[in-house]
């Protein structure tokens, strides 16, 4: 706008020379409802914007006189937002000049500029990253005490020689991030340590050794660990430093890995040859029979087809203990007593025979099964027989009639018998996929089942009962199931299951390394170690160029014989102990019978 562009009686009409002394004047007192020259601001093109009285425009020439008109352009409405329209709805239909009214406007929309401004400081807050990292870096400061000692003794001479450095100095090592313990909660054991905890406060009983001994037992079948020796929180090693050139800032929080200074070595030699090989010619290829057992005398039988042969493993020494007189006749199964001096022969033509090994004399023949028998298994003097009619017969070699018993539970061939170690359960598997256990004395309604797992899909000759938990029983199927599973009698669950890709026709249980060992057929015909309760695979034993047939292991628990239907006998020492640990177990037995001899007096 230039000048005399404005209404009648503006000021901008006149020449500029004559508007000084007005605006001097009227700086001092706007007429009209401008109160004050802050009420105009300027715009983004330096010019005056809108004057805050009721929606008329100010002078865009930096000198609004307050007068306009009609016909001047500063009196011309301008359009405004919603919400100041809103607001101001209820002025324009009052005195458009209120004197007022205006300032309360201008107040309204102050606040509300300010409440919606976002570049402003927000007041009382935290201050930035960088201002604390500025901070950190340039170090805490000096407390009043250290300043006034350094001032105290900034006059003194230096106690040592300058340039010798003092051998007192330490610097911190450099050490990666990250706690050296960190619990994991969800394996703790609360249970155990409330139980731990309140025993203390509880008096001690006179218990018995034997006495103790039942519970510890007791507490380590419920349990499956024993209680005092528990673990109350599991810890893990420090995390892990990240490698050469890794971008990612995050840190490692902690590692899966166990502490490495509270661990024992957990990996261990297995040889993945055999230590010996020994020939087995015409041994049967029969899955169902069980023809080699090591006494606790170190003595191998084998049974090759009608003969039965022992090999001292001490001395080396064979004998050819017996050989059937009837052409056709084949041994069928093999398994020496507790003591290692009796030897139980099973039968083609449904004979038991009972064999004394040091005077190579047969003993006794016993008669009572219709048809073969595969599998033997012995409970102190009590012997059982299972037969290919699905019967298991209880034999007392110790009467003449020793026929005291018969368990008919399966509808097949029994292929597989194992007692319990403590002699309170015998299990059974056969070819009707069936697994029973059996208790050692009948109930009210006889011979019946105490379990009766029906999981397997395949014929079970693989049974074999935990060492150090017994109730704790290991099955496996055959080729049509493949599969090792492990239960608990007591409950009837299956605690786990692993497939197995093979045959099973066989399973160990090693005491000294809490793991099981498997033999397999087709197609790797391998020995499989497996680490319990995990059922992870520790190692796989190979060389065996057809299906195994039998597993036993040696009396001391380092050695294991698999006879294949190669016609070879292999020795694999797979649980060896090192030297210390032999010395601890040592130790431990030697305790066991101390306390004992303590109950017996």
């Amino acid at each position: 706008m230039g000048e005399g562009d404005g209404c009648d009686g503006c000021v901008l009409k006149e020449p500029m020379s004559a508007r000084s002394g007005k605006f001097k004047t009227q700086r001092q007192a706007l007429p009209g409802p401008v109160r004050d020259w802050n009420l105009l601001r300027a715009d983004g093109e330096g010019e005056w914007a809108e004057a805050r009285w009721g929606g008329g425009r100010a002078c865009r020439t930096r000198r609004g006189c307050g007068r306009g008109g009609p016909d001047c352009v500063a009196a011309r409405p301008r359009a405004r937002s919603p919400v100041l329209l809103q607001g101001l709805a209820g002025t324009r239909s009052k005195d458009p000049s209120p004197p007022d009214a205006p300032m309360a406007q201008f107040v309204f929309e102050s606040d509300l500029h300010s409440l919606l401004q976002l570049d402003a400081p927000i007041p009382n807050a935290p201050p930035a990253r960088w201002q604390r990292k500025a901070k950190e870096a340039a170090g805490p400061a000096p407390s009043p005490m250290r300043a006034a000692n350094r001032s105290h003794s900034a006059g003194r001479t230096p106690g040592r020689t300058p340039g010798k450095s003092s051998s007192k100095v330490q610097t911190t090592p450099s050490k990666p991030g990250g706690d050296r313990y960190i619990p994991h909660r969800s394996a703790s054991q609360m249970e155990v340590a409330s139980f731990l905890l309140s025993k203390e406060n509880q008096p001690e009983n006179n218990q018995t050794p034997t006495k103790k001994e039942h519970q510890k037992a007791w507490a380590l079948n419920l349990n499956g660990f024993d209680v005092e020796e528990a673990k109350i929180l599991r810890l893990s090693g420090k995390p892990q430093n990240a490698p050469e050139g890794y971008q990612n800032r995050l840190k490692v929080l902690y590692s899966q890995k166990a502490t490495p200074g509270s661990s024992r070595k957990t990996c261990r030699y297995i040889p993945s040859l055999p230590d010996r090989i020994l020939d087995a010619p015409e041994i049967r290829n029969d899955y169902y029979l069980n023809l080699v057992d090591w006494s606790s005398g170190n003595v191998l039988a084998v049974a090759l087809d009608n003969s039965v042969y022992l090999w001292n493993a001490t001395s080396g020494d064979i004998l050819q203990l017996l050989q059937m007189e009837q052409p056709g006749d084949y041994v069928s199964s093999v398994a020496w007593i507790k003591e290692g001096n009796y030897l139980a022969v099973g039968t083609s033509n449904a004979e038991v025979q009972l064999w004394d090994v040091q005077q190579q004399k047969r003993l006794r023949n016993m008669t009572s099964h219709s048809a073969r028998v595969g599998s033997l298994c012995w409970n102190s003097y009590i012997l059982s027989s299972g037969s290919r009619s699905g019967h298991i017969h209880h034999h007392d070699v110790r009467v003449a009639e020793h026929h005291v018993a018969t368990l008919s539970g399966h509808s097949q061939e029994v292929c597989g018998l194992c007692w319990a170690p403590d002699g309170r359960h015998l299990a059974s598997g056969g070819n009707d996929n069936l697994v029973n256990v059996w208790p050692s004395a009948p109930g009210e309604s006889g011979w019946v089942p105490l379990q009766t797992f029906t999981q397997h899909q395949g014929a079970v000759k693989a049974v074999a009962w935990c060492p150090w938990q017994s109730n704790v029983l290991a099955t496996g199927g055959g080729t049509s199931d493949r599969h090792i599973r492990i239960w608990n009698v007591c409950s009837g669950a299956c605690l786990s299951a692993v497939d197995a890709h093979s045959q099973v026709c066989s399973i160990l249980w090693s005491p000294h390394y809490k793991e099981l060992i498997s033999g397999h057929g087709f197609a790797q015909n391998q020995l499989v170690i497996w680490k319990y309760p995990t059922m992870a695979k520790v190692a796989e034993l190979k060389g065996h160029t057809a299906r195994v047939l039998s597993l036993t292991m040696s009396p001391d628990g380092a050695t294991v014989a698999s006879a294949a239907a190669d016609e070879t006998l292999r020795l694999w020492r797979c649980f060896e102990l090192d030297p210390a640990r032999r010395r601890e177990r040592e130790k431990a037995s030697a305790a066991k019978s101390s306390l004992i001899h303590q109950g017996i007096r």
